[in-house]
């Protein structure tokens, strides 16, 4: 009797980790970040669309890829300054210099430099104030990590 044969892997539908968050390869460029947002589930997956294009609208030259499960975002040569992140009930938006910024995102993280935006299902996104954290974020020195 055959073998069902695999789902090709453009086919196969990601991972869900713990809270929901997509598992996808590491990976460089918009096609990893997309294929993240496409995976987010429920009300989540328009959030993450609604970041990333705002993300783009904002910032143009912005740089993408996925690490650690998670698309970050950049810009060439300085490094990521933001990243985000599927949990149970919220979208955790990481700003890895946030601390820098004015005012600081909402909530502290245990790294003193980075600062957090909560995101919770139909909640409002202060657009202006994204943008405007966006634009000082990528005129920071970024993180290294690759």
């Amino acid at each position: 009797m055959p073998r069902d044969k695999a789902k090709p892997a453009a086919e196969a539908k990601p991972k869900l980790l713990s809270g929901g968050n997509p598992q996808i390869p590491k990976g460089d460029g918009d096609g990893p970040v997309q294929a993240y947002i496409a995976a987010m589930p429920e009300w989540k997956q328009d959030v993450g669309r609604r970041l990333d294009e705002l993300i783009v609208r904002t910032l143009p030259e912005v740089r993408k890829a996925v690490r650690w499960n998670s698309p970050f975002y950049g810009i060439e040569g300085q490094g990521w300054f933001l990243t985000f992140h599927c949990f149970t009930k919220y979208i955790k938006v990481a700003f890895l210099n946030g601390a820098s910024l004015e005012p600081p995102p909402p909530v502290a993280s245990k790294d003193p430099n980075t600062r957090y935006l909560h995101i919770h299902q139909d909640e409002p996104i202060d657009e202006a104030q994204l943008e405007e954290w966006l634009r000082q974020a990528a005129r920071l020195p970024g993180e290294r990590m690759f």
